[in-house]
């Protein structure tokens, strides 16, 4: 049976809701009122791509959270939960510890050091356009993985809430997208981020506590009636999804430091005045996710008892579907038109801040400081940011409808292990290891790129899922326990090979800026 066509009888998904177009047009109403008040501030590039440094710690950790809350978490983990119990809590977990790790590692030394993205870091003391080439090709892989489990949510959850073809859906989805970028730049997709944010802790706080209401608002029954309808599965205990310890080690190891290379997270720290509320911004945005993800756990399971995996599977064989089917099953069509507004807000913010960091890393880090060699008006990096941005929406739909049927939580797992693989630690060892080099910093960023994506298609998943072939070459789902253990020491091995005089001669000022800053706008 196909959802899409003929929806299932116990659920409305699949058919137009109307309160749901109702809440959508509310939303894109508001959005579009701050993209036009943003765009009225926006005439320079420091406005565009990081809001003029305006933004206070206390916002950009709301915005950091709304970044982070992507589709994979509040659809993706719901239904990993739902479908799999116990085992869903490794993406929850995962993405959740790679928080302290830009505390005390990332966000004080990328304030003090960078101006627009991670590249500035990475060439800071480095030959400024090999770095910013290679930097550039890792933001722009992490960025097309992590743009497909967004378009591929947005997509199925508009063919199910307006009753329109999955290939149209991501193509609205990605029109409104750019005119959040094209016109309001930063300060338009902090604010959409921000209540983005606020509006999905409400509803997923809403939403747990009517199923807890359900159970006498006490977990344990919530947790027994899911074992007792599904016995056969004993749902609190691990190995449903990651059965192989190595399996759990490298997804874990990708979901944790990805967090700390993730381009449009990094973006974020120069939307603020200072390190110090870069900082502060981090503290918020971890308080606000923990506590999001805790919730997403009650609503995975809530999923299972109330509406049944059957059902779950049946509208969407990912799972992904299982946050809005428990709202319509507790609070009927208004509540599901509500979560499905707040759930398609939150996939069209995370896009928009993937777009803007994706446009930075082609306009301001290739065009401006590698071909332009940084000699350009205002005027011309703006008009290059927004062709870059129109370029990158184009190939968010192209990637949406492409990979349409995949799972949004895996597909952002996969972006993870590349950031992690990729920039992660080309952006620790120029900070911290004084014989770093330019060709160490090359060849780490590229060898990340390349290997994660080579063995991903070499994985199960693609060969054997997708494929449909009976083996996989690399017996890992996720490549991340090879390839950033690798890509450091591909980093140190070739820094060790020739040294480069001028990129430790330079250490000295990263070390005094990562802990002092600078008094002037840092360099680029």
């Amino acid at each position: 049976m196909n959802p899409a066509q003929t929806p299932l009888p116990s659920t409305s998904l699949g058919q137009v809701s109307v309160e749901a177009i109702i809440f959508f047009f509310i939303f894109i109403a508001i959005s579009l009122g701050i993209t036009y008040w943003a765009a009225r501030r926006t005439k320079s590039t420091v406005q565009y791509y990081a809001a003029g440094h305006g933004i206070t710690g206390f916002q950009n950790g709301l915005a950091l959270a709304g970044d982070y809350m992507s589709a994979a978490s509040f659809l993706g983990i719901a239904g990993l939960v739902s479908l799999s119990g116990f085992d869903g809590l490794i993406y929850s977990t995962g993405w959740l510890v790679g928080w302290p790790l830009i505390v005390f590692l990332i966000a004080e030394p990328l304030r003090n050091l960078g101006k627009y993205t991670f590249a500035d870091v990475v060439a800071f003391r480095l030959r400024a356009t090999p770095a910013r080439i290679a930097a550039a090709v890792g933001t722009l892989a992490t960025v097309s993985f992590y743009l497909i489990a967004q378009m591929v949510g947005a997509g199925n959850l508009i063919r199910l809430m307006f009753g329109l073809p999955y290939e149209v859906a991501v193509v609205i989805v990605g029109c409104v997208m750019l005119l959040y970028v094209l016109f309001g730049g930063m300060l338009a997709t902090t604010w959409v981020q921000i209540i983005k944010a606020v509006l999905l802790l409400g509803g997923a706080v809403i939403l747990a506590f009517m199923t807890l209401w359900s159970f006498g608002m006490n977990p344990l029954a919530l947790f027994q009636a899911a074992v007792a309808k599904y016995p056969a599965q004993n749902v609190l205990a691990p190995g449903k999804l990651v059965s192989n310890p190595w399996e759990a080690i490298s997804l874990g190891l990708a979901l944790m430091l990805g967090t700390a290379g993730l381009p449009h997270i990094l973006m974020r720290f120069y939307t603020v005045p200072d390190s110090r509320a870069a900082r502060t911004s981090v503290f918020y945005a971890t308080g606000f996710i923990g506590f999001f993800y805790l919730l997403t756990f009650i609503l995975g399971f809530g999923a299972m008892v109330h509406v049944g995996q059957a059902v779950i599977s049946a509208v969407d064989k990912g799972g992904n579907m299982a946050a809005p089917l428990l709202a319509e099953s507790l609070g009927g069509t208004a509540f599901l038109g509500f979560i499905a507004a707040v759930a398609f807000a939150t996939i069209l913010a995370v896009v928009a801040g993937l777009t803007l960091s994706g446009a930075a890393a082609l306009s301001h880090d290739l065009w401006v400081n590698v071909v332009r060699k940084g000699e350009v008006p205002e005027a011309e990096q703006l008009k290059v940011a927004r062709y870059a941005s129109v370029a990158l929406a184009i190939l968010a739909m192209v990637l949406g409808i492409t990979f349409k049927g995949q799972n949004v939580a895996y597909m952002v797992g996969l972006a993870f292990a590349i950031a992690a693989s990729a920039n992660f630690p080309a952006l620790i060892l120029s900070i911290f290891w004084k014989k770093f080099t330019t060709n160490g910093a090359l060849w780490s960023m590229v060898f990340g790129t390349v290997s994660t994506i080579v063995l991903i298609y070499f994985s199960p998943t693609v060969q054997i899922d997708i494929l449909k072939n009976t083996s996989a070459l690399f017996p890992l789902k996720n490549p991340g326990i090879v390839t950033i253990p690798l890509s450091f020491l591909v980093g140190i091995v070739v820094s060790l090979l020739k040294a480069e005089q001028s990129a430790q001669d330079k250490f000295a000022i990263v070390e005094e800026r990562v802990h002092f800053g600078a008094e002037t706008t840092p360099q680029k």
